[in-house]
């Protein structure tokens, strides 16, 4: 037996990428030098979900306690001081390669049935760079016999330049914001203008503090892209997703730890909503048995 190596990484037409093995996670992406998220040192612990990708539920499950078909779970609570249970189960499991190459790498891993979840899942991340940006694909395949609750999303924090992310231009096709309670449990919906969230065309985030889900997302050829631009460095950065994230989580990293605050602007498209879980029963996101739900995106540098 080998020893699994720790991550991989990838180099295309002036981008790189490192990948690791725990969380299949996004430790850093650059084009030509520049990050283009917020890295962390290679051998250390990821820290606030950088570059994870948060499966079978985005966000937030509140008080970690959901019922699904008349059964009733209850989750970790790993969001200790909301006492929720955050971005899911595969973030701290190991996943294993089975394809690797200079610019491309795929990644799975067998998410089993257990107290809180019990629905078996084949996961695999497929991460393609090449010179327009890296491109992922999350693929979630439902190996039970029974209809499982699923959702998902990458989790980058992106980087537009030197400049601070107060300095930045935002462009995000949204219209409507979810609003939270102090817990950051949903309470509604309101207009983006009504909030001073408006970024259809772009503008400065400056002091706004955001952690909020949006929708009505504007798709253009069944396309969506959030733009990051720093215009002192004249450098930016956009994600781009497809019609299967009718959501978008934005969030501007406000933290207490001076290292960590406002580094970057976490952007996050989802297939459903925070606590998406505790939905109307019509509404809550299932996979079929023997199913396969896909999630695509891309990053690319500007």
């Amino acid at each position: 037996m080998t020893d699994r190596p720790d991550e991989w990484r990838l180099h295309s037409g002036g981008y790189a990428a490192a990948v690791t093995a725990v969380g299949a996670t996004l430790r850093s992406l650059t084009l030509d030098g520049r990050d283009l998220v917020v890295p962390f040192p290679a051998g250390a612990v990821r820290p606030l979900y950088r570059g994870a990708h948060p499966v079978p539920w985005p966000n937030r499950i509140a008080d970690g306690r959901y019922t699904f078909r008349g059964v009733t779970h209850q989750a970790a609570l790993n969001e200790v001081d909301r006492g929720h249970a955050l971005h899911g189960l595969a973030h701290w499991v190991r996943w294993e390669a089975t394809d690797v190459a200079a610019d491309r790498l795929v990644l799975v891993h067998d998410l089993v049935a257990q107290d809180g979840y019990p629905f078996p899942l084949r996961l695999q991340i497929t991460l393609v760079l090449d010179g327009d940006g890296l491109h992922t694909t999350l693929e979630a395949n439902n190996t039970g016999t029974g209809e499982a609750p699923y959702g998902c999303c990458p989790h980058p924090y992106l980087v537009a330049g030197a400049g601070p992310l107060d300095s930045w231009e935002l462009t995000a096709p949204v219209a409507r914001r979810l609003e939270v309670d102090e817990r950051l449990v949903p309470t509604g919906l309101v207009a983006v203008d009504s909030v001073d969230n408006d970024f259809r065309t772009p503008d400065v985030i400056g002091g706004r503090e955001i952690d909020h889900c949006f929708t009505d997302v504007t798709f253009d050829d069944g396309v969506a892209v959030v733009r990051v631009v720093d215009p002192a460095a004249g450098t930016g950065v956009e994600l781009s997703w497809g019609a299967w994230a009718p959501w978008l989580q934005i969030h501007t990293g406000d933290r207490p730890e001076p290292e960590h605050d406002r580094a970057g602007l976490a952007v996050e498209p989802m297939n459903c909503p925070p606590d998406a879980f505790n939905l109307p029963d019509a509404e809550v996101p299932v996979l079929a048995a023997g199913a396969t739900h896909t999630a695509s995106w891309s990053i690319r540098g500007i």
